[in-house]
């Protein structure tokens, strides 16, 4: 059927994809989503994509592409990359930083094939640097980059955050940086060699408590559920379960305080963001005890009405149910090869003249290799004996 694109915004470019695991399919992901023309190059075993294929979590990942099996270890199936590259936009890959040199793929060696070529990688720790050669891993990069001391209850231990953050960050990261030397080659008429790294979108997600140190020299610690900052923000009891609050600046303050209309709350401990945050304990138990007069809808209902932020704590399946996500449309239908009729998550974009589609499943270890070869000027013989010697 040839190339079909998800989405009108990117489906003049061609990206070769030789990413594995998440942070690379993350990034990929993105540019498939909006219509490039991923071409997904698998090694002949089919195994170096992370996870079975019928999985739910290599389904979500790999939608919107291309299969070509290459022996990249062999000289013929480097030669054929090479290509490739030649006439392609982009490269994405998430090998070891030394993998792509010992290969002979490196973005110098294309460079001088296709000097317009954008070529993204993503490592654990950075291309170079003392520490550039670890194996690289989204719980390392969280407790390296700082995430883990400030996650979790004060006194009980570091304590991971429950999606691998750094790996979907570094793909977010490089894909816009993939978009970002496309912007900028409409300018030069040339790519660039994109980088980041788990650690450095790790850090780079830590925002205002980064710059509480960097700034205030101020080292961020654990709060729990409490907002580090903005008090009282976190988890309460109400009377059949927990909701979240928000209570942001002094107006806010002033809108819950009435709303809850206890007199204890008009002490001058609570009067300013000073008194609560000294007095986080103290505060807490009070709105704890208000709260467990009443269900969590009846106070989520009764805040929302007068401006406080206050929302459920939904588990995933209730996350599915809510009507707003219903309505936003984030779950999206794909007839799966391997399992028929499924449901993944979409794109949280919105635009008002173009739209992202589900186009095509993941697919089948080198399903596309032929169509492909063929789209790049190879012959059907060509083809068949490099089917023969087990290039692709």
């Amino acid at each position: 059927m040839g190339f079909e694109p998800a989405s009108d915004i990117l489906s003049k470019y061609t990206v070769l994809d030789l990413t594995r695991v998440r942070s690379g399919p993350t990034c990929v992901r993105q540019l498939a989503d909006w219509g490039a023309n991923v071409i997904k190059i698998e090694a002949p075993s089919g195994t170096d994509m992370g996870g079975k294929r019928d999985g739910s979590d290599f389904q979500n990942l790999h939608r919107n592409k291309r299969s070509l099996v290459l022996d990249l270890k062999s000289e013929d199936g480097v030669k054929i990359f090479l290509k490739l590259a030649a006439k392609a936009d982009v490269i994405v890959e998430n090998y070891r930083p030394d993998v792509k040199f010992r290969l002979g793929i490196d973005y110098e060696t294309v460079k001088a094939l296709n000097p317009k070529i954008v070529y993204a990688s993503i490592s654990g720790f950075g291309q170079d640097g003392p520490l550039s050669t670890r194996p690289g891993f989204d719980q390392i990069a969280q407790g390296m980059g700082g995430l883990m001391s400030i996650t979790g209850e004060p006194g009980k231990g570091p304590m991971r955050v429950g999606i691998p953050i750094a790996d979907l960050t570094a793909g977010g990261f490089a894909a816009q940086g993939v978009l970002l030397g496309l912007l900028r080659r409409e300018h030069t008429g040339k790519g660039q060699w994109i980088q980041t790294s788990l650690l450095q979108a790790q850090i780079a997600m830590l925002d205002f408590q980064a710059t509480r140190w960097l700034m205030d020299g101020e080292v961020p610690g654990q709060a729990g559920n409490d907002h580090p900052t903005s008090i009282p923000t976190g988890v309460f009891e109400t009377s059949d379960g927990f909701i979240n609050i928000a209570v942001a600046g002094q107006h806010i303050w002033l809108r819950f305080k009435e709303t809850l209309a206890d007199p204890r709350m008009e002490s001058d401990d609570f009067a300013d963001s000073k008194g609560r945050s000294d007095n986080r304990k103290a505060l807490n138990a009070l709105i704890n005890e208000n709260f467990r007069s009443q269900t969590s809808a009846y106070w989520i209902e009764k805040l929302n009405e007068v401006g406080v932020p206050c929302g459920e704590i939904n588990t995933i399946d209730k996350v599915f149910e809510s009507p707003q996500v219903k309505h936003l449309g984030i779950a999206r239908d794909m007839v799966s090869t391997e399992r028929g009729p499924s449901q993944i998550v979409g794109q949280p974009i919105i635009m008002s003249d173009s739209a992202s589609e589900i186009r095509k499943p993941p697919p089948l270890v080198g399903e596309h290799s032929q169509e492909i070869l063929l789209e790049f000027g190879y012959s059907e013989e060509e083809i068949t004996a490099f089917s023969e010697q087990g290039i692709i």
